[in-house]
């Protein structure tokens, strides 16, 4: 807030975005505007008029639905001197950017806020993150049972009223049909052929459907990395529900005797381990890599000026692989982290380290 005239923070609905919004600004605040709330919109029909007056934070909640307003933001952040600052607040990317790219270039953060991660939670509370997912109402549920039904509802307000606002207009048990083939497809090579001949429409429109879902932060699409290496690469993204309680919920799993039993462990936890490893690292792109011959590597980005991969192994003593000296060798790694549940660091050989799952934050996370 220090140094941007806006400020945006985008995430999932009930992250926190509100709760931390709340810290700067009262809701029964004239500078706080809801605009899920009819009181805030009938002030904002003349919305230069009531903006133009407020002094110090602005809080705007929800403001992809009036993208209207980011021109008008514009025109306020340029005054000389500066009256007051905004802060936004949005439940879907994909608009948010679109607009700010055309409006506030220049003038505007963006914070990503998703759930907690395991550099805001004790060291012995990852296997329930794992479990319950980052939600806070979920991971904070005082039993199993609370948790579960918080992310069933979470799931069916979803369905039926927060994907219908955002053009995914199909009736609700069809997105349910589609979040539950999602769940069966995470980590998985993206396809969509199969869930179109399901929902009995064409592969274009199934593609719609997965990026309205990952604008409003539910899905990843994790991008395959391409190099002139003169082999038959993947070029496809692999999908995977971003909260592993979700995950959990859709796949039918009640609690973590039925989760280390099912079919879908590894995918799970790669899935988990993989987005813990972006929200402590904060890389500006991340990708995947794999080769039609079964070389690959789960994670691969740029941290701290090297070019780091990372492999998610659910074994108790991971080995080193044929797959992990090809993907070391041919994308060039400065190092190879493979990440499991266990207690013991250990090298494999050269640039190539087994890493606990607990020892995360200490090499990905950030000083605060």
């Amino acid at each position: 807030m220090r140094r941007s005239r806006v400020v945006a923070i985008v995430g999932p609905r009930q992250s926190g975005k509100t709760t931390l919004a709340r810290q700067f600004v009262s809701t029964d605040s004239a500078n706080y505007f809801d605009l899920e709330d009819p009181a805030s919109l009938e002030i904002l029909r003349e919305p230069k008029t009531a903006l133009e007056r407020l002094r110090g934070v602005v809080v705007i909640d929800e403001i992809q639905r009036r993208p209207e307003l980011f021109p008008i933001l514009r025109v306020l952040t340029d005054r000389r001197p500066l009256r007051a600052r905004f802060l936004v607040l949005g439940s879907a990317s994909g608009d948010l950017l679109r607009q700010t790219s055309e409006s506030l270039a220049g003038r505007l953060t963006m914070i990503e806020l998703g759930g907690f991660h395991v550099g805001e939670i004790a060291a012995d509370r990852i296997d329930v993150l794992w479990r319950r997912g980052g939600f806070p109402r979920s991971f904070l549920a005082r039993s199993e049972a609370e948790s579960r039904a918080w992310r069933e509802q979470f799931l069916r307000t979803y369905a039926s009223r927060d994907l219908p606002e955002l053009g995914l207009r199909i009736p609700s048990h069809a997105i349910q049909r589609f979040l539950a083939m999602l769940a069966h497809y995470h980590a998985q090579i993206w396809n969509a052929a199969d869930p179109a001949r399901s929902l009995g429409v064409n592969e274009s429109t199934v593609r719609r459907y997965l990026d309205i879902l990952t604008d409003t932060f539910l899905v990843r699409q994790l991008q395959p990395w391409f190099e002139n290496l003169g082999k038959r690469q993947v070029k496809a993204p692999k999908v995977y529900l971003r909260d592993p309680g979700l995950l959990n919920t859709l796949l039918g799993i009640r609690d973590g005797s039925e989760l280390l039993r099912h079919p879908k462990l590894g995918a799970s936890y790669e899935g988990h381990i993989i987005e813990q490893v972006l929200a402590l690292a904060h890389p500006a792109e991340a990708y995947f890599w794999a080769t039609h011959n079964g070389a690959e590597i789960d994670l691969l980005f740029q941290h701290k000026s090297r070019r780091i991969g990372v492999e998610v192994k659910r074994a108790d003593a991971p080995s080193l692989t044929p797959s992990m000296r090809i993907a070391m060798n041919d994308l060039r790694l400065d190092r190879l982290y493979v990440v499991y549940p266990g207690d013991r660091a250990y090298e494999l050989q050269d640039g190539i380290s087994v890493l606990p799952e607990k020892q995360l934050l200490a090499t990905f996370g950030s000083p605060r």
